[in-house]
């Protein structure tokens, strides 16, 4: 019978002999196997790690939410972006945001915002260029969950009445009010209007809803509407629809549609004049891109892994040459063809794992440093380890089994003979 855990042990013993013995030649026929495992678990892990935070972004600004407006965001639409008709499209008001409400039974929020430009902040001698309003109504805060960091949030009252005060980005605090200034009650000017600091925003980042708060302002929607025309088509109001669960998202979608068409009189025939959009369909377009980086990542891989799997094969047919007259010794005294098979197969698998940890190694690393440099969750997984050894492994059998089957296939008398 063939003595599985001693064909083992000697396999790893002279893959560890051959890489001893001929270091240089063997670490160029790995470097391919390294490389290929690298490129491919590299790139996995990245795209998980991307639709992780993708998905955990979903969570947190809600799939169950409709943004309706007048821009498309990239890729919903199909063929060409015809900005010159989006951009001539109304905009959206409180007319349409309170039929909403006041119509649809399944709507949990209904509120109006406006995204609007790039404006200077101005604070005594400070002043600060490019920075993005944000002007709300009432139940922003329960869609977009904003978090306070110092002071309050908006009141109801302040919203509906228009007042002038304001909540600063924390980029936005930390530019004005330096050297640990308490920016709470201090007055900012913009728009040519003094507003009342009454919060500053804890530091989130940029979201997939195209709200970046830190470097951003937040106040009341009634009261830029006292100071520009946000009907202009300078300026596109976004109303935001909440539905009572996800399961309804789509009806409300719907009647959603309905609704506005009804009050933009649109004929039948005529097409929408506004888009709703859907960060699920956002999550589509980017599972679509993710799937052709993927077949770019295991394309890339699998040129390097052919590379590394001839140099592995033209190792291991050296090695049999090497050891010929060993293996008509071992085949003379009684060793199977089987087992003869087996021990250079398994010292080929065996170089290719050490390889192939070597590039999963690398990937663990330079996650590491990248999710430590750039703040995110890059994560090597389980499945994605496991998925470098077993293509390691399958490249050691590929790349060793011709030689291992020549090796057992030599004939003992011949071998012992050989020079």
């Amino acid at each position: 019978m063939i003595n599985a855990e001693q064909i083992i042990s000697s396999s790893i013993v002279q893959a560890l002999q051959e890489l001893r013995a001929n270091k240089l030649r063997t670490f160029l026929s790995l470097l391919g196997i390294t490389i290929g495992i690298f490129c491919i678990i590299a790139v996995l892990t990245a795209l998980d790690s991307a639709r992780n935070m993708i998905q955990k972004n979903v969570e947190k600004l809600g799939s169950d939410v409709l943004y309706i407006e007048r821009w498309p965001w990239p890729g919903m639409e199909d063929g060409e972006y015809k900005w010159w008709e989006y951009w001539r499209r109304p905009s959206l008001t409180n007319k349409e945001a309170m039929a909403v409400n006041a119509q649809l039974q399944n709507v949990a929020i209904t509120t109006l915002s406006l995204s609007a430009g790039r404006y200077p902040v101005k604070c005594e001698n400070q002043e600060l260029s490019g920075i993005k309003f944000y002007c709300i109504n009432t139940d922003f805060d329960k869609v977009q969950n904003i978090d306070i960091a110092k002071g309050r949030f908006l009141t109801a009252s302040e919203l509906d009445g228009g007042n002038k005060s304001v909540i600063l980005g924390s980029e936005v605090a930390s530019g004005l009010f330096a050297n640990g200034i308490d920016p709470i009650g201090k007055s900012v000017t913009m728009m040519s209007r003094k507003f009342i600091v009454v919060g500053v925003m804890k530091k989130v980042g940029s979201n997939m809803s195209d709200f970046d708060f830190d470097n951003g302002v937040v106040f009341p929607y009634n009261a830029v509407a006292e100071i520009i025309d946000v009907k202009s088509l300078e300026y596109s109001p976004r109303l935001i629809v909440k539905a009572l669960n996800v399961n309804s998202v789509n009806d409300v979608k719907d009647e959603v549609r309905g609704i506005i068409r009804r009050i933009h009189r649109l004929k039948p025939d005529q097409a929408d004049d506004f888009v709703v959009n859907q960060l699920n369909g956002i999550s589509k377009l980017l599972d679509g891109m993710f799937a052709n980086i993927k077949v770019g990542g295991w394309v890339i891989g699998g040129f390097s892994l052919l590379v590394g799997a001839f140099g592995i094969a033209n190792i291991m047919f050296v090695t049999v040459k090497e050891r010929t007259k060993i293996i008509g010794l071992k085949k003379a005294l009684g060793a199977r063809r089987l087992s003869i098979l087996l021990e250079f197969l398994l010292e080929s698998i065996v170089l290719c794992l050490i390889g192939g940890l070597i590039g999963i190694f690398l990937v663990l690393i330079i996650s590491m440093i990248v999710s430590h440099a750039l703040d995110m969750a890059i994560v090597l997984t389980l499945k994605n380890f496991l998925i470098g050894v077993f293509v390691s492994i399958f490249v050691g059998i590929v790349s060793g089994f011709i030689p291992a089957r020549s090796a057992s296939k030599l004939d003992p008398v011949v071998a012992i003979r050989t020079n």
